[in-house]
């Protein structure tokens, strides 16, 4: 029985239900930020809206929800996101908004038919209407309304065009005036037959953005692309996160905010005390909670997620994903999970709540355990480039190149473990295109903005307990127990210990503590690799039991600390190793 009745659907709050449908990279999420002025990640990529946004729908006439729902090809779910796609649709709505992309219309009027057998009213917004143009596609839209009996709106969403048009039709509907009626009967007609009849095309002169859509996905051109991009997206974020370190945080650090947290401290207690220690000492919280997330971490975060959204909403992701797909596919994933990877790079819990739109649940957990493993967040990221990159940048390559290889090495074992098959997958791509900078600025606000309020508190609590533990003696006894593994096997000095207590609460913080101690280089590479690859911190820990269950959880933590360690000890004696050939071939000479 259907939700749907004359009446419209009413939630419990008494708003009408509007859902926002469509193919993947048809730019659903940005009509969702128009139509709701809530600003929500808008990534010209699929699996981004797993996890279904909603805001109240601006301008309606009547009270009413939109609903972004995960993005479809058919209603014959295969993947955890499309299923709970057709969940939604199932539970009814009042309206459905179809948004179509004008560049690959027989594609997406699939979904657009399945939809017209709905017992919902639908309004479809053909989008990129402007690039359609660009390519020479003319796009007859009252053949196309005649085919699918419903408004169909021509609109650019990046620009908001067309949405005063789209926001009458659906108050038509909202109302109950639309002529676009429920239960109609749709053209028999199969796509590709409507696609012919609607579509002409005319001839146009190729742009130096089309022979780059073309470049980025030939193997011969689209290797050195993607190295290059890979090798000018790490220099923009450490040349421009050490230069505003250096011009703006650190001299309004040490000049400033120190001495006023030192006298905040001398205020409360006398220097020399435990409590002074601990608010303003060497693991102080007044100090460290500003120096570490502000002044350390965040110039490297907010160019991060500059590069990363650029990325993202020029759509060249998934044309990355389809160079390394022959390579992705020898540990068991497809090329279309360099997405839910590449957001690891920026935090491991949106990437595995990603992998609910792989195809299977073997991909799903090889990838989990991948993100959690071997790619380090932003943050941590942010915290070698404070470490390293002050010192030696090929020392800091060096840590990325461990990651890629641990990744290569586990990926392959782990599909020849776990059982289950790869189903074929269509890899979407979509067009190479100018992101909007309004779009892209309100992505990376919000995303710095979540990092700060995810980050800090648990922060804090970090360097609390690293105060208590240092000031109270108790990291004498946890170095005197770990010694054997923290002295003897990996070479560096006991209190490093810190930072294996640490690294629980947060990646980071398996870092940054590294940051205050005397070490060699060959010290603070190991220590790099043991933090790269250390236990997941307790954000990822939870979502992987919620995503997979306490065993697979508990499994993926304890091999990535037996790795951290062997690996991090191998490295260790690989260099004392490379030390003494050259000590020796140097004192033959």
């Amino acid at each position: 029985m259907s939700c749907h009745d004359e009446g419209g659907v009413r939630r419990p709050d008494g708003k009408k239900r509007v859902l926002l449908m469509g193919n993947p990279n048809v730019g659903k999420s940005v009509v969702f930020s128009t139509l709701t002025n809530k600003r929500v990640i808008t990534a010209n990529y699929a699996g981004t809206t797993v996890s279904a946004m909603e805001g109240d729908l601006a301008q309606a006439n009547e009270p009413a929800v939109l609903i972004d729902v995960p993005g479809v090809y058919t209603l014959q779910a295969v993947s955890k996101a499309e299923e709970a796609a057709v969940t939604m649709l199932q539970e009814g709505a009042d309206v459905i908004v179809c948004v179509l992309d004008a560049t690959n219309l027989e594609r997406n009027l699939q979904l657009a038919k399945a939809l017209k057998t709905q017992d919902i009213p639908v309004v479809f917004l053909l989008n990129m209407v402007d690039v359609a143009e660009h390519k020479g596609i003319q796009i007859d839209v009252n053949k196309l309304e005649g085919y699918l009996q419903a408004p169909v709106i021509p609109g650019v969403a990046v620009k908001r065009k067309g949405f005063t048009r789209l926001m009458a039709e659906i108050n038509k509907v909202l109302m109950g005036k639309s002529h676009a009626a429920k239960g109609e009967t749709v053209d028999t007609e199969p796509p590709g037959v409507i696609a012919d009849d609607v579509l002409t095309y005319r001839e146009y002169e190729e742009t130096l953005m089309d022979k780059c859509e073309r470049w980025t996905i030939q193997p011969a051109t689209g290797l050195p692309i993607a190295i290059l991009s890979v090798l000018l997206a790490l220099g923009f974020v450490v040349g421009m996160g050490k230069a505003v370190r250096a011009v703006f945080f650190l001299p309004l650090l040490h000049n400033y905010y120190i001495p006023f947290a030192e006298g905040v401290a001398a205020r409360i207690t006398t220097e020399g005390t435990m409590l002074y220690a601990i608010l303003a000492g060497e693991f102080g919280v007044l100090i460290k909670a500003v120096e570490w997330p502000i002044a350390l971490i965040l110039p490297y975060v907010f160019f991060f997620y500059i590069t990363l959204s650029f990325l993202e909403d020029s759509g060249y992701l998934p044309r990355l994903g389809i160079l390394i797909d022959g390579l992705l596919r020898r540990f068991g994933l497809h090329g279309h999970s360099i997405i839910p990877i590449s957001m690891g790079y920026g935090c491991a819990v949106p990437a595995i709540i990603g992998t609910r739109a792989a195809a299977s649940m073997k991909e799903r957990l090889i990838i989990s355990a991948l993100v959690s493993l071997a790619v380090p967040c932003i943050a941590q990221t942010g915290a070698f480039i404070a470490l390293l990159g002050d010192h030696s940048f090929l020392l800091l390559l060096s840590i990325f190149l461990v990651s890629f290889v641990v990744m290569f090495i586990s990926g392959t074992v782990l599909n020849k473990m776990l059982k289950g098959t790869l189903d074929p997958v269509l890899i979407e791509v979509p067009n190479l295109l100018a992101p909007s900078l309004s779009t892209l600025w309100g992505k990376v606000k919000m995303r710095t903005k979540h990092f700060m309020i995810e980050a800090e508190i648990p922060m804090i609590i970090g360097i609390l307990v690293a105060a208590l533990t240092i000031e109270t003696g108790a990291l004498t006894y946890v170095s005197f127990i770990v010694e054997p593994v923290v002295v003897n096997f990996l070479g560096l000095p006991p209190e490093a210990s810190v930072a294996l207590i640490l690294g629980v609460v947060r990646r980071e913080l398996a870092v940054l503590p590294l940051l205050g101690m005397d070490l060699t280089l060959a010290q603070m590479f190991v220590g790099s690799v043991v933090a790269l690859l250390y236990i997941p911190c307790m954000s990822v820990f939870f979502v992987l039991v919620k995503e997979f269950r306490l065993k697979w959880a508990a499994a993926i933590s304890a091999a990535t600390i037996v790795l951290a360690f062997v690996i991090g000890g191998l490295a260790n004696y690989g260099i004392q190793l490379v030390q003494w050939v050259s000590l020796t071939l140097g004192g033959g000479m």
